[in-house]
């Protein structure tokens, strides 16, 4: 979380938890096959050939804020991420639309609805899967407002090595594992991916799955989690600290919020130090032209306040947010296994204030 001094993040500031490739993009191609007229195989030159799209974007870790769910409902597997499985960025690189329209779509009547776009990478092979590969809706893949892209370049620089060079896909809104780094395939299909990864994990298990072999027999029933929800987090103070109030008894607190899929972007975020009886408004800082936010649709934002706290030890505050629709994110937020999604008010505990 020391990047909230920085509304986009820098590079080396990004988290990766795949083995890095070495891939020479001037002989790297993209492949585009499946349910298309046209089978493409698309060199890096060629993807910048159309139409080049920017966009602010926020990606999360479908993990961020598990050591929260962790903590405040019950255990559960996974990464022990905390609040900062999260990066905000410039992206730019073509449509995803533009590219699938070249292959054209070729889809029976009534196949739209089931159809999905699998994203694949061969580069890292794994002891589950030869390669890594994920998917979405067609209907999102191929909305103008979805704002899929192709991204080539990342606060208006090439791709690094680490973060997906030459080529990824950047799917807005959606769990950070579905914006494949590394690509090498694009395919259109009837139905999800086959691959573990897609069908083994990322999945939103029931409450009622509380071990490994229970998640075995729920894994096909269960969905994949695709839009990340509306939330918030507080950076500063931290869980466990000592703070100290100034003059006229109050801390500063800092944090980011996220809006949820397509409701950006996010317009109100509050504070409380008496758990939640009442809130204060947060000051929102996004970086750019504060009245213009149209392009903020997918970002985050943040956000700092100075708040009266009462003195002692086992102090706690508490962040939400609202969005543009209005949606404004929940108290608590439903337990699952893998500890995805989660979206319960931000929050920090056991503040010794003095």
């Amino acid at each position: 979380m020391g990047e909230l001094t920085r509304f986009f993040t820098i590079s080396r500031a990004l988290i990766t938890s795949s083995p890095i490739p070495v891939i020479d993009a001037d002989s790297h191609h993209i492949s585009i096959e499946g349910e298309v007229t046209n089978s493409l195989e698309l060199s890096i030159a060629d993807l910048q050939g159309f139409e080049q799209h920017s966009m602010i974007c926020a990606l999360q870790c479908a993990g961020n804020r598990r050591h929260a769910m962790r903590t405040t409902i019950k255990e559960v597997q996974g990464i022990d991420w905390f609040d900062g499985a999260v990066m905000n960025c410039k992206w730019t690189g073509p449509r995803l639309r533009d590219v699938l329209s070249k292959a054209g779509i070729n889809l029976e009547n009534g196949d739209q609805e089931r159809a999905q776009v699998e994203f694949a990478c061969h580069q890292n092979p794994s002891p589950e899967e030869e390669w890594f590969g994920t998917s979405i809706p067609l209907e999102k893949a191929m909305a103008l407002e979805s704002d899929v892209i192709i991204a080539l370049k990342m606060n208006d620089k090439p791709l690094t090595a680490k973060h997906g060079y030459p080529a990824r896909i950047i799917a807005p809104g959606l769990a950070g594992v579905r914006s494949v780094k590394w690509l090498d395939r694009i395919k259109v299909q009837l139905g999800e991916s086959l691959n573990h990864y897609h069908q083994r994990d990322y999945r939103v298990l029931p409450p009622d799955v509380e071990t490994s072999e229970d998640a075995d027999q729920k894994w096909s029933e269960s969905p994949a989690l695709q839009e990340m929800p509306l939330n918030s987090a507080i950076g500063l103070p931290r869980s466990g600290s000592e703070i100290e109030r100034d003059e006229n008894g109050k801390v500063e607190v800092r944090g980011y919020a996220l809006p949820g899929y397509g409701t950006g972007p996010i317009t109100r975020v509050e504070v409380s130090a008496d758990d939640g009886n009442s809130w204060q408004d947060a000051e929102i800082y996004v970086g750019v032209n504060q009245g213009d936010r149209s392009d903020l649709k997918w970002a985050w934002c943040l956000w700092s306040t100075r708040i009266s706290i009462k003195a002692g030890k086992g102090q706690k505050l508490l962040s939400r947010a609202t969005d543009k629709k209005g949606n404004t994110q929940a108290a608590q937020s439903e337990w699952n296994l893998r500890g995805i999604g989660y979206c319960g008010y931000g929050e920090v505990n056991d503040l010794h204030v003095v």
